[in-house]
């Protein structure tokens, strides 16, 4: 047989490098492909001619774009304005003259549903391209280049309008020289509120004096960095949406006092997103996605009666209504349809034409993503309309005014707007679609080199770390030839068959044969390794050697619980509720450590006394050292028995019960922090602690809460650092509710709570400084412990006082009434650290994946 010898670096690059492979197959099945136009944006082609009459000479004369509907057009996106702000009871309380033109004025409402990922700069992305941005957006999010996709801005620039920004400086860098005047705010600094809206706002009255532009475009963040702080059901919610309605109002006026006879001017009101109840976003929870869309326009009928519950339509549909009522051809990527009722108001022929261009471009847009077009219910329903739409022309031109006619428009104008449905319908499916044969093959390879990387664990970890890699086998066996020809089959079928694009079958056929050849090579390979390792087992040992080593619950619960947690993640329900996944495992640990330390401390009485007295001598030599070392974590010993009997003999007198009661205060430690926050999906709407806390009339037990939380964070993290460490640590948590009573989230007994409310940015540099000089000072310690002297407590002082910088950094971070849970993750670190970690010896690898669990848990009660 044919082997080669490779070393253990080699064969786990290999290994890496074919890893790398299948994620990156699987990754491309895995994200959805965006639904693109073959056409490239900078090629403006001509709009498609009315449908041409049946019979001889018959020839309609309209080949443009209709003319605009609008003069002047003013967008205002209130980031993160959800839809019972404006249409709840919110909306009448904070925002009476909206509410008011939204039930007795000229103007359409509508629930725009926007697609998941929420968040900014792909929901911009939909609303002036049309398009579905991916996941892959989100990423995107935080660089923003430049948008190269046909969208909006760019063809209102092409046509000459002139289009004015103020706002999210997204925008500014989504399309960089495209408006003639803008001012971009940035949308990371979330404690501001106020000057982020201010510097949009100072701009209005001057520019809606002037006649010098066709679209205006205003982005406000105040609203969502409000969320991000403090949630839906903040106080500060209520003024922001009253800033907002009397910002609409001043636009709304100017608009009206302008308006000409011939065209009127449209104000659209809009979110990019909604909030959820914990006043994030990304998700796809219905306080994310659903937002309001206002239209309003002297142009329409005025509304009489209240308001019924408004009309669901798309995001994607504002491009392409947007499009129409300025008299712009419709984005080539877009997937919305027309909302009808805004552009509704014009001729029959006006009407028709309308959908008819819109029909046109989602039909191509089928046609060059879709390799079997023709039977899509939607081209097929276009293709009806088209026809009968020809027939109306007909009549039409031949000049026929009769009820037959109007009759037939309307009946074409319903058959369009179901065709229009069905499209947009069909290529948002698309979107969404999974290709799931690339994600198979790339699984396929990944679990292939995981097994294989499993079934060589021995060998890495022998003193040789050598690789026997048998060559004969897998390139020359018939089982490899098998495996291949088989896989050649189901790719072929697979291709043929195929209705919707596929990326594996995009490729060469010389790439596809060499990726199966792989996996064929692979599985013999697996195969080999498996029959080898049988073939060992059989043989004698030489020197057969006792094993002592043994699982404890510990590990099998470890291991366990990182398999179920696994596992759990195939299942969209168990990530949406992930933190019940935490709190049952670390529950469950607590009461593995609890039977643990009973056993260890009563059923532990018949060792061998000279052995027991050895072990005691050892431990209690390692605890001199540890002592003088200032660790908190004993080293671990190799044999279980010295762990036992270390544990029976260590812990004395009162020391003893508090060590059996130790998981028993951490699972009530638990217990009162999982009713601070309701999290996940399906209870994240649920009162808890948290939101009465946060309420307004609730600030002085918050303040309390808070001041109690930092004092305690202080008492919990001193205890080892220098002097000068513990003088920054106490004046940085002094810092950190300074900053917290600057921004009105605590109060001082000596303040009054409406006055002295600003950004804390002076506060909040103050504790920086402090965070940065104790994070400076451990350094300081630990590099003079590694170059200068080779004294350890020097060295473990530093660390602790580079670990108390950061809990310094994460008590700003945190809000105020999750600082409890600070308290306790530190509280809870430092019990299980003497008196369950100690006692039991835990190894490292124990104290890490537990460390990680109750890092899991503790994210989830935030």
């Amino acid at each position: 047989r044919w082997r080669m010898r490779l070393r253990s670096g080699v064969f786990a690059s290999s290994c890496l490098l074919m890893e790398a492979l299948g994620v990156a197959l699987f990754l491309r099945g895995f994200f959805p492909v965006p639904v693109r136009s073959l056409s490239r944006r900078g090629v403006r082609g001509d709009p498609p001619a009315e449908p041409a009459p049946s019979g001889p000479g018959m020839v309609s004369n309209w080949t443009k774009i209709p003319p605009p509907l609008f003069k002047k057009v003013v967008i205002v996106l209130i980031d993160a304005l959800r839809g019972d702000f404006v249409f709840g009871s919110k909306g009448k309380q904070f925002m009476p003259y909206t509410a008011q033109v939204v039930e007795k004025g000229t103007s359409y409402s509508f629930i725009a549903e926007a697609k998941p990922p929420t968040v900014t700069m792909p929901r911009i992305k939909a609303l002036m391209t049309g398009s579905i941005p991916g996941f892959i957006d989100v990423i995107m999010n935080l660089n923003s280049p430049a948008l190269l996709d046909d969208n909006l801005i760019w063809q209102a620039k092409t046509s000459g309008k002139r289009i004015i920004f103020y706002g999210d400086d997204t925008w500014v860098k989504l399309f960089p020289k495209y408006f003639v005047e803008y001012d971009g705010t940035t949308s990371f600094f979330v404690s501001d509120f106020t000057e982020v809206d201010n510097n949009v706002t100072r701009h209005l009255d001057r520019v809606l004096k002037r006649e010098d532009w066709d679209l205006l475009i205003l982005h406000y963040l105040g609203l969502d960095h409000i969320g991000h702080m403090t949630g839906p059901n903040s106080p500060l919610v209520g003024p922001k949406l009253s800033e907002m309605d009397s910002i609409l109002k001043k636009i709304h006026i100017s608009l009206l006092s302008k308006e000409e006879a011939s065209l009127p001017n449209l104000l659209v009101v809009c979110g990019d997103h909604g909030m959820s109840e914990t006043g994030s976003h990304g998700g796809s929870s219905e306080g994310e996605v659903r937002t309001p869309l206002l239209f309003i326009s002297s142009a329409f009928e005025k509304r009489s009666g209240p308001l019924t519950q408004p009309e669901v339509v798309q995001q994607t549909d504002l491009a392409s209504t947007l499009a129409v009522g300025l008299g712009l051809p419709i984005p080539r990527n877009s997937v919305g349809n027309l909302i009808w009722p805004v552009v509704g108001g014009k001729t029959m022929r006006e009407q028709l034409r309308f959908v008819h261009l819109n029909g046109f471009q989602l039909s191509r847009l089928l046609q060059e993503n879709t390799p079997v077009y023709e039977k899509d219910p939607g081209y097929e329903h276009f293709k009806i309309a088209e026809k009968s739409h020809g027939n109306w022309i007909k009549l039409y031109l031949e000049g026929n005014n009769s009820e037959i006619l109007l009759n037939l428009g309307k009946k074409v104008l319903k058959q369009y707007l179901e065709a229009l449905k069905t499209l947009s319908s069909s290529l948002s499916k698309q979107v969404a679609q999974y290709d799931v044969y690339s994600m198979l093959m790339g699984a396929v390879i990944i679990m292939e080199v995981l097994l294989l990387l499993l079934l060589s664990i021995p060998k890495a970890l022998s003193s040789q770390a050598e690789f026997e890699v048998p060559l004969s086998p897998p390139l020359f066996s018939l089982l490899f030839y098998l495996i291949c020809l088989v896989l050649c089959a189901v790719h072929v079928t697979v291709c043929t068959s195929a209705e919707s694009l596929c990326y594996f079958c995009s490729l060469s056929w010389l790439t596809a044969v060499g990726v199966m050849m792989l996996i064929s090579a692979l599985m013999c390979g697996i195969l080999s390794t498996i029959a080898k390792i049988f073939e060992n087992s059989r043989l004698p040992l030489k020197n057969p050697v006792v094993s002592g080593s043994s699982w404890s619950e510990i590990d099998l619960l470890i291991l366990a619980g990182t398999l179920v947690h696994v596992l759990s993640l195939g299942a969209s329900s168990f990530i949406e509720e992930e933190h019940q996944t935490w709190y049952f495992l670390i529950n469950t640990l607590c009461l593995v450590l609890c039977q643990e330390l009973c056993r260890n401390n009563f059923l532990l009485k018949e060792w061998d006394p000279q052995h027991s007295t050895n072990v005691k001598q050892n431990f209690d030599r390692i605890g001199e050292v540890s002592e003088c070392k200032n660790i908190d974590i004993l080293a671990a010993s190799n044999s279980k028995l010295g762990k036992a009997t270390f544990s029976g003999e260590f812990l004395k007198g009162s020391d003893k019960w508090i060590s059996l009661a130790s998981p028993w205060i951490i699972l009530i430690c638990c217990r009162l922090l999982r009713s601070l926050n309701q999290t996940g999906v399906q209870w994240a709407h649920r009162p808890d602690f948290g939101h009465w806390l946060t309420s307004s009339e609730h600030k002085s037990e918050l303040s309390f809460l808070a001041a109690v939380s930092l004092l305690k964070v202080f008492f919990l993290v001193q205890r080892r650092c220098s002097l000068v460490s513990k003088i920054a640590m106490a004046l940085g948590l002094l810092g950190v509710y300074s900053y917290r009573a600057a921004i009105g989230n605590v109060v001082f007994p000596w303040q009054r709570d409406s006055q002295d409310i600003s950004k804390g940015i002076t506060e909040a540099r103050f504790v920086y400084v402090f965070v940065l000089g104790i994070v400076f000072t451990g350094t300081k310690d630990i590099l003079k412990s590694q170059v200068i002297s080779a004294d350890s407590s020097v060295k473990s002082t530093g660390l602790w006082e580079v670990y108390s910088g950061l809990v310094l950094l994460a008590a700003l971070l945190f809000r105020p009434h999750n600082l409890p849970v600070l308290v306790f993750c530190l509280l809870i670190q430092t019990i299980m650290t003497k008196y369950i970690w100690r006692p039991l010896n835990c190894d490292a690898t124990q104290i890490t994946i537990m460390h990680y669990w109750f890092g899991q848990a503790f994210f989830y009660f935030q």
